[in-house]
């Protein structure tokens, strides 16, 4: 596990953000939380690789490496003094570097991660605080969302709609985004449950009309199946329910543990068989065919990581 090096740090536009039609392909309920990491999602095959390592990114700019997963840098370490906390983090493809963002829509990328833009340099005002990140299939643009469910697509990026474009109002805050396998389409999740789909991005149902009440805690991310056919949504109980393709590998509720800290992500294999989830302290909890890596509390116990200020942890993030 690492948790140090140099890094990047982009506050000026390279690329306007762009916005296309809208179109509204679904609307459910689903409940998210405080942040949403999504990773694109790329057809299975049986020459899927495994997974090697993964990143637990903190509010604070803090990034940690375990396993396989090289560290490139974080905001904590350069010294990076944040206009606001981190929010999420997106791995690029090959694995060889990452970015991560601001509730202020700022990007920070490091090791092959491209700079495509970013909220502050579009000059545009948000309305509502940045909530999630996800890169795009070829790692050329990536997306944001807002707690009002509006979208930013910057590089390669396609815009296929956002709430405030419909003149929709969600009835709680939009949460986070996750990206079809085809980059063609994404998936938004309000904190009371809605699922809104948008491109080619199919609805496949939501927490409520699965239990006929909304979540009993709530939902704190989402992942997709490879193909797209399907997502996870876990609570930060760590319950994990299930849709379309998706298949259910185990939840923290199944197994008896008892999270010291809130559930904040879920982050699924490459396979589809499997996922993460991560607390909020740094814990990890592996299910199906993921691999466990390592996680903050167990460096702390060994004294591998003394943290300058209480750990928030917002995401976690795999690599190839």
């Amino acid at each position: 596990m690492s948790h140090s090096g140099p890094g990047m740090v982009h506050t000026v536009n390279r690329t306007r953000s762009r916005w296309a039609r809208w179109w509204l392909a679904g609307v459910g309920v689903v409940a998210v939380s405080a942040v949403l990491v999504g990773a694109p999602g790329l057809p299975a095959s049986a020459a899927t690789p495994a997974p090697n390592g993964y990143y637990v990114a903190t509010a604070a700019g803090g990034v940690f490496a375990f396993g396989g997963a090289t560290l490139y840098g974080s905001p904590a370490a350069s010294g990076t003094t944040l206009a606001s906390g981190l929010v999420g983090m997106a791995p690029t493809g090959d694995g060889k570097g990452y970015w991560l963002v601001g509730a202020d829509g700022g990007v920070f990328t490091y090791g092959d991660a491209g700079y495509f833009g970013s909220v502050p340099g579009d000059s545009v005002k948000l309305k509502t605080p940045v909530v999630g990140v996800v890169a795009t299939s070829d790692s050329k643009g990536y997306w944001l969302v807002g707690a009002d469910g509006g979208v930013f697509a910057f590089g390669d990026a396609g815009y296929f709609g956002s709430l405030p474009a419909l003149h929709v109002t969600p009835a709680s805050p939009v949460v986070g985004i996750a990206v079809t396998h085809d980059s063609k389409g994404y998936w938004l999740v309000g904190a009371d449950g809605g699922v809104f789909a948008f491109g080619d991005a199919g609805y496949f149902g939501n927490v409520p009309s699965l239990l006929g009440s909304p979540a009993p805690a709530p939902v704190v991310g989402i992942a997709t199946t490879p193909d797209g056919g399907g997502y996870w949504v876990v609570q930060n109980d760590g319950a994990v329910s299930r849709f379309g393709d998706a298949g259910f590998y185990g939840s923290t509720l199944t197994t008896g543990v008892v999270p010291t800290a809130p559930v904040v992500g879920i982050s699924a294999t490459p396979d589809g068989k499997g996922y993460w989830l991560v607390g909020g302290d740094g814990g990890v909890f592996t299910f199906g065919d993921a691999g466990y890596f390592g996680s903050v509390p167990a460096e702390l116990a060994a004294g591998g990581v003394t943290p300058t200020s209480p750990l928030s942890v917002v995401a976690l993030a795999v690599t190839p």
